[in-house]
């Protein structure tokens, strides 16, 4: 009878094990991120989908990757039907992720956020913290800002051993790169928040940070002689011939690309791309574009912050377990980020940092001599402003419309 005793309870053991471990082979957990196999941020999210996993036997976390722009779409049409979301999804903070947490598709982190406090600063929720209260609805990964890469090897031969701080300078410099067959910079006219990350660090350089604020923030009017007067400097830049020619068919990938291969002079992007570039030779430097009016800007007033983030569905499968998931795929994803340079951490390093890239460290001393900051426009606004911004923007670099035009339709539309 005993024999026939244990016999039963092992067997239910048994049962029970299998039956846990059945269970653990079918949590899957279901992720929508921009992270394709040519972005910048591919190895992280790869290498954090990894210790994630391994650190929860019988998880599956399955990604589905998304270009950019398309991404944005993507998700947003989502949003119309909720149950076509998935566990967790990748978002930009700002209005962009408030519009969707304000339509409930998204579910609150606060309770979840108390296990990863100690790590991960509350001022980097921030960006995605809504309402009243300030309710945390997404994880930061990274921080990133605008910054403006340069090819020093070119700008040698155009008789330039240093970026260029003024924007005399600057510009006296794009014309000694025309004039030695030197295209100054390239810009993806098909993406057209490449071309923000031209057109905005001029706006702020020539209003302060402080008004771009107000402005992407709906409390200020875009109706400024200034903002024109930026507009055009920009525009100017692309008439004078200082913008590759093919940018206007060209995606950023293949962008940045040609930038590496020695193409273009200088290449302005987030500094998401640091790692990439860093690698591929010693002749970069990294740096931020001219102050314009210094009675309003200084040098380092800098578009970005805390912005990449993941968020968790209200209609997850296990919405508890998702944010958890997400909190730990945000602090690896950090962490590999820093290591291979396509981010500054959110997330408080408790890992050896000896090896971080040199570039990495420049742009990361251009961040802690910060002293403004200025989400990035596309994101800092709500989806129809900020459609209708990008729309703007679009046609400036296609020389359809100048600074007076659009100052007076932004103002009219958005005002």
């Amino acid at each position: 009878m005993k024999k026939l005793v244990a016999l039963v309870l092992a067997a239910a053991m048994l049962l029970s094990l299998t039956s846990v471990f059945a269970e653990a082979e079918e949590k899957v957990i279901t992720l929508w991120s921009i992270a394709t196999e040519s972005d910048a941020n591919r190895p992280a999210y790869e290498a954090a989908i990894a210790a994630v996993e391994a650190a929860h036997p019988g998880l599956k976390i399955e990604m589905e990757a998304t270009e950019n722009n398309a991404y944005k779409t993507k998700i947003k049409t989502a949003m119309s039907d909720p149950t076509t979301l998935p566990d967790i999804f990748f978002t930009w903070a700002g209005a962009f992720c408030g519009d969707f947490a304000a339509q409930g598709n998204v579910y609150c982190l606060n309770d979840a956020y108390k296990a990863f406090a100690d790590q991960l600063p509350e001022v980097m929720m921030q960006n995605a913290s809504y309402g009243e209260n300030k309710d945390h609805y997404a994880v930061p990964l990274t921080m990133n800002i605008v910054a403006m890469f340069a090819n020093m090897d070119l700008l040698a031969k155009a008789g330039w051993e240093e970026i260029p701080s003024t924007l005399d300078d600057m510009i006296k410099c794009c014309d000694d790169l025309l004039a030695a067959g030197i295209t100054p910079f390239g810009c993806a006219g098909t993406e057209t928040w490449c071309v923000t990350e031209y057109l905005e660090p001029i706006i702020e350089k020539t209003i302060g940070y402080e008004k771009l604020n107000a402005i992407f923030a709906g409390e200020e009017s875009w109706n400024d002689e200034a903002i024109a007067k930026a507009v055009d400097i920009f525009q100017e830049m692309v008439t004078k011939g200082y913008f590759a020619a093919d940018g206007l068919t060209l995606g950023n990938d293949q962008i940045k690309a040609n930038f590496i291969a020695g193409n273009y002079a200088f290449y302005q992007n987030g500094t998401w791309n640091a790692g990439e570039i860093n690698d591929a030779g010693e002749n970069f430097k990294v740096a931020l574009f001219p102050v314009i009016d210094s009675e309003k800007a200084t040098y380092g007033q800098v578009i970005g912050g805390p912005s990449d983030s993941l968020a968790v569905s209200t209609n997850a499968k296990d919405p508890e377990f998702a944010a958890q998931i997400a909190f730990e795929l945000g602090r690896e994803i950090c962490k590999a980020g820093y290591l291979t340079g396509s981010g500054l951490p959110a997330w408080t390093p408790d890992y050896d940092i000896s090896d971080v890239k040199p570039l990495v460290v420049a742009v990361s001393e251009i961040v802690a001599a910060a002293d403004g900051m200025v989400l990035f426009g596309d994101t800092a606004m709500s989806a129809d402003p900020a459609n209708i911004y990008l729309d703007y923007v679009s046609k400036v670099y296609g020389c359809e419309i100048d600074g007076a035009q659009f100052v007076e339709g932004l103002t009219a539309t958005l005002q």
